[in-house]
């Protein structure tokens, strides 16, 4: 591990005013895993800890799947915190007190996606409840109860519990025992459950990520059959998300309305990254179909780094021109500017306050 990493996540002293800062907490999937999967008994289609993820920040593969930081990572900085390790390592018990990050690769709202390879949902909110009785332990009732009201919570997942039947089969049959109505209800309707158990919790402000446009990944591109170099999406996957995202926003209208002092940011990641997918150059890139790590086709096939089963793979050499990272995940730059537009152009920013 590089003496930078080092000094960024384990030496990080955190002084008394950073300990009164709001706090953050991080649910979700591989958009926010910080690394909580190097931990776990899973496979490295799940893992991000080999080179050359980590690349461009720490020169080191942390865990997260990008070349450098993600979202989470940019907030806690604009808050003026440090970088919070990953729940499951050893260490993440002394920065409780600013926040955590439970968010695992491959996690779904729903139990049964990629079940005993990733942290759920469901898991998630269970080591939101230890940090929680540890935090009481700690600082005692009050204190604990107000540092969570504060606290900022944070939430990215949905894409894999829609995406799996595809990645399963390596088809653009979407293989489910539900129609795609049960399938955004259930999704939906668990996400909607774990925000309430949360509030019912002591928290109060959230910040959620919307669907993006899941078949135009350089991952489900590839297969498309016959092959559409032109960039075609694989539509009904999109179409998945955009049910998802319909139905998301309506159920946080109606939890607003239902939850004392609720509030919330949706971020519009659709949109955002669809943008910069179609128009690449208005947004300082080169490329925004192809991956910058992977090989094939749009460097669609998830073998960056080359421990996966597919061994050949080619990175690109400058990632800041690419939107995307590998077949599925983003670049470093694409992270920061999404993670700029929510704290400046939707006043996340009000939220640390």
């Amino acid at each position: 591990m590089t003496l930078l990493y080092i000094l960024l996540v384990l030496c990080t002293t955190i002084s008394t005013s950073a300990a009164a800062r709001t706090a953050l907490f991080v649910f979700g999937d591989s958009f926010f895993d910080p690394g909580n999967n190097n931990f776990i008994n899973t496979t490295t289609l799940d893992q991000a800890n080999f080179y050359p993820y980590g690349r461009t920040y720490f020169n080191y593969p942390t865990g997260r799947f990008s070349d450098g930081r993600v979202i989470p990572d940019f907030i806690l900085e604009y808050a003026k915190l440090p970088l919070i390790p990953p729940y499951l390592d050893p260490r993440s018990y002394r920065y409780y007190k600013i926040g955590a990050n439970f968010a695992s690769a491959g996690a779904g709202a729903l139990v049964e996606t990629f079940q005993g390879s990733v942290i759920s949902l469901q898991t998630q909110l269970t080591y939101h409840k230890r940090v929680e009785k540890r935090l009481k332990k700690i600082y005692g009732d009050a204190k604990a109860t107000s540092t969570l009201s504060k606290a900022v919570h944070m939430l990215s997942i949905g894409s894999n519990d829609y995406m799996s039947p595809y990645l399963i089969t390596n088809s653009t049959h979407f293989n489910s025992s539900y129609s795609n109505f049960q399938l955004v209800q259930i999704v939906v309707g668990n996400i909607t459950t774990a925000i309430k158990r949360l509030h019912e919790r002591g928290a109060r402000k959230f910040v959620f990520l919307n669907l993006g446009p899941l078949g135009c990944s350089p991952g489900l591109r590839i297969i498309l059959n016959p092959p559409n170099d032109s960039g075609g999406c694989v539509e009904a996957a999109s179409l998945l998300a955009t049910l998802h995202n319909q139905a998301l926003a309506k159920s946080l209208k109606i939890l607003a309305k239902q939850l004392h002092g609720f509030r919330y940011l949706l971020y519009d990641y659709h949109h955002n990254i669809q943008q910069r997918i179609k128009h690449p150059s208005k947004y300082g890139y080169k490329q925004g179909k192809t991956a910058c790590c992977g090989t094939g086709r749009f460097r669609g096939t998830y073998s960056c780094g080359g421990k996966r089963p597919v061994k050949e793979y080619e990175a690109c050499k400058d990632p800041k021109e690419y939107v995307f990272w590998d077949s599925y995940h983003l670049t470093e730059t694409t992270y920061n500017q999404m993670a700029h537009q929510m704290w400046n152009q939707q006043n996340l920013k009000t939220f640390f306050d």
